[in-house]
């Protein structure tokens, strides 16, 4: 940001020093030392309205630059044929500088100037209902108090609490210092999917017996041969290869066809 030093216009630039008169300035404004002096002259109200806002984030020297940059732009803009006081027409540009520097910068979040003024309406609304009410106003009171649609209180009210999100690794509480809102956070859980897939299978196998079940417990879990299998049953591996045959063709059509 351009900035306005000062001790560039601590003094009267040369040639000026007689030009006592602002109107006189006002008509010379297009000259660099005219302007110069214009804004030394008002650099002193332009600070006082800076300081107002001393209490925000930013230090006075922050803001003292962004109050000379709303009077620069106000000596830019100010039409002394209208007969209005230059610091009358000054004050709202320069405030108006000040506040779109803490919502453009005293935020985390970006959020459009309509729905930062409307949060400042409803900040507004909930101070007087409050007072009037004795209580915290609901949704309704204040959308009445503003003479507004209730969805657009409850997107300021969100608007508002997301400018200043909170660090994954701040802690949620004092009374718990080690518990992070990232440790609050769920996870998809790919048994999930196991769980839903298991339901279906043992539906499908429900009425297979206990030899089959036993069969496909030991090729499958246990990862044994057809020939150890037959050893365990009693009978030929053929045999075991039928078993083996029969029940998985049974299951497969039994079951959807992105699980076969």
């Amino acid at each position: 940001m351009k900035t306005i030093r000062e001790t560039e216009v601590s003094g009267a630039p040369a040639g000026l020093t007689t030009l006592v008169d602002e109107d006189a300035l006002w008509h010379r404004r297009d000259e660099p030392r005219a302007k110069e002096e214009l804004l030394r002259r008002h650099m002193d109200f332009a600070r006082s309205l800076a300081l107002k806002f001393r209490n925000g984030p930013d230090g006075a020297d922050d803001l003292t630059q962004v109050a000379y940059l709303g009077l620069l732009n106000a000596v830019d803009r100010f039409d002394p044929s209208r007969g209005i006081p230059f610091q009358a027409f000054a004050s709202p540009t320069i405030n108006g500088e000040l506040k779109r520097h803490f919502r453009d910068r005293g935020s985390a979040v970006r959020i459009p100037r309509s729905l930062y003024e409307r949060i400042g309406q409803v900040d507004s609304a909930v101070g007087t209902l409050s007072a009037e009410l004795k209580h915290t106003p609901s949704i309704s009171e204040i959308a009445d108090e503003m003479d507004t649609a209730e969805h657009e209180v409850i997107e300021a009210i969100q608007a508002k609490q997301s400018r200043y999100p909170v660090s994954f690794d701040a802690p949620t509480s004092d009374d718990s210092p080690d518990m992070t809102p990232a440790e609050r956070i769920g996870a998809t859980d790919a048994s999930f999917i196991e769980i839903e897939d298991r339901a279906v299978l043992v539906e499908a196998a429900a009425d297979l017996t206990d030899r089959e079940r036993d069969v496909l417990r030991m090729r499958f879990r246990d990862e044994m041969t057809q020939a150890e299998i037959a050893v365990q049953i009693g009978h030929s591996q053929m045999h075991v290869s039928r078993i083996l045959r029969r029940t998985l063709d049974r299951l497969r059509s039994r079951l959807p066809a992105e699980l076969v």
